[in-house]
């Protein structure tokens, strides 16, 4: 089972950094069992929500250059407040280093003003097909699904790219018509 610990990216500047948020849902079912009394995202997923925007980042940096990006190490970690059902976390991930297969990420958390969780992590980004046979066919299908996600995250980059509909006059914009008539 994946988990897309990410609702939407607000910011990005490709292979520096990420702002994005995650909106803890009373729905999800792990809180049933986290804890039945005081539902709180676990600690583990908040990590994952880090490491998610730090991997979007580092993708985008290189334009999809590597299929695979996986947490290595997290180091330093540190949590300081619970997210609660109907709370947003804020995850921020800031690209400190890299070099041919590993980035080092600062990344933290926060709900409204209160930090959530900070931590150092690396990340490690390889492709399939260096490592197993015809693996380079894994490589294009995880690529793919990757850019089909980014698309749902991050939409402000499509609308940005349509161009309105062009209208020769006044008289043939429809919302313009609507607005001069008194309606």
């Amino acid at each position: 089972m994946r988990f897309t610990l990410l609702d939407r990216v607000l910011s990005v500047d490709p292979g520096k950094s990420i702002t994005a948020i995650k909106t803890l849902s009373l729905a999800e079912e792990y809180l049933a069992d986290h804890f039945p009394r005081f539902p709180v995202m676990p600690g583990v997923l908040m990590l994952e929500s880090m490491t998610q925007a730090a991997a979007w980042t580092i993708r985008l940096g290189e334009d999809f250059a590597h299929s695979m990006v996986v947490l290595r190490a997290a180091r330093n970690v540190k949590y300081g407040d619970f997210v609660e059902p109907g709370r947003v976390l804020t995850v921020t991930a800031e690209i400190l280093s890299q070099d041919d297969n590993t980035t080092t990420i600062k990344a933290s958390g926060k709900v409204g003003e209160r930090t959530s969780l900070t931590a150092r992590l690396v990340l490690e980004r390889y492709n399939m097909a260096d490592r197993v046979p015809h693996g380079a066919a894994l490589d294009v299908r995880v690529r793919s699904e990757m850019r089909k996600l980014w698309a749902l995250l991050y939409p402000v980059r499509a609308v940005t790219q349509q161009k309105p509909a062009p209208y020769a006059s006044q008289e043939s914009n429809p919302a313009a018509v609507f607005a001069n008539s008194g309606g």
